[in-house]
């Protein structure tokens, strides 16, 4: 949703062999994990929905996390709140960075420690600590979160993909052990406007892809959105910022022309400050997706 052209398949493309291994690791320490928090990009909560995960953890717990819900009005976290109610699932909404919504997921992962150990004493078996894996795409905050669920540094977090190389267990509390895994991309997707969204978020991690196509593809979501939402966006994000008018514009005719309006023709340099404006929340608090229907 959201695009008003069409992208070719293979525009993203990532390499199967480093994910596949970190895939096989993954699964194999899912075996010893209890309670799963899935990581999504307030932003794209549906692109970053990773499309094994159900397959991969089964009936353990799920905790949906809603992360960088700053870089989205209140008003788009309220329809994604009710639209996910609508499904059954109830998001936390976090902001790793500044800590927002920590202790409400905190107890939420907690709660499931209740249960599981409720269910060992019943068996005869002595209470032990949760064990929960944080599992999301790249770049969208896992880390961060963790340090934040710890409330100190104690695991790598910057804002960029691949930061997270290996598995680690790291100790919350008495009551929650946490593993702080890499992030996990499909080994293929089909789905090349849901790639095209992850790339334009920065939630891909190592891929191959042209910025200049992910920059338009940008702008014509913007226009999109503008046509059928524009309550839910700053008003003129892009003529605000670069003022320079989008009115009637394709993405990619508009990248080139602003290329020429402000960058001596450089449309690579264009599309990279476009891209880094976007990601930096410089544009304003822009969704690239809402819920179905």
């Amino acid at each position: 949703m959201g695009f008003t052209r069409n992208y070719k398949l293979n525009t993203i493309q990532w390499y199967p062999g480093h994910i596949a291994k970190a895939e096989r690791k993954l699964k194999e320490q899912l075996k010893l994990v209890d309670v799963v928090l899935e990581v999504r990009d307030a932003r794209i909560p549906l692109a970053t929905q990773h499309p094994q995960l159900n397959e991969w953890i089964g009936t353990k717990k799920r905790v949906l996390v809603i992360n960088k819900v700053d870089m989205v009005t209140p008003a788009i976290r309220n329809v994604w709140i009710d639209w996910f109610k609508s499904q059954g699932e109830t998001p936390y909404f976090t902001n790793s960075q500044q800590g927002n919504g920590i202790d409400a997921l905190g107890k939420a992962a907690q709660a499931a420690g209740v249960e599981l150990n409720q269910r060992r004493h019943n068996r005869g078996m002595l209470s032990r600590p949760v064990r929960a894996v944080v599992i999301g795409f790249p770049n969208v905050g896992k880390s961060a979160l963790i340090n934040r669920l710890l409330k100190k540094r104690v695991v790598e977090s910057a804002n960029r993909p691949g930061v997270t190389r290996s598995l680690r267990w790291v100790r919350i509390s008495d009551q929650i052990e946490l593993l702080d895994a890499p992030g996990v991309i499909p080994l293929k997707l089909e789905d090349q406007e849901a790639a095209l969204k992850l790339a334009i978020c920065d939630d891909i991690g190592d891929a191959s892809y042209d910025n200049q196509l992910v920059a338009s593809a940008f702008i014509d979501t913007l226009t999109y959105f503008e046509a059928v939402a524009t309550e839910l966006l700053p008003p003129n994000p892009l003529q605000t910022r670069y003022e320079f008018e989008t009115t009637d514009y394709t993405g990619d005719v508009y990248l080139h022309a602003l290329a020429e309006f402000r960058y001596n023709g450089d449309v690579e340099r264009a599309a990279r400050q476009i891209l880094t404006d976007f990601r930096k929340g410089l544009l304003g608090k822009i969704p690239l997706e809402l819920p179905p229907n």
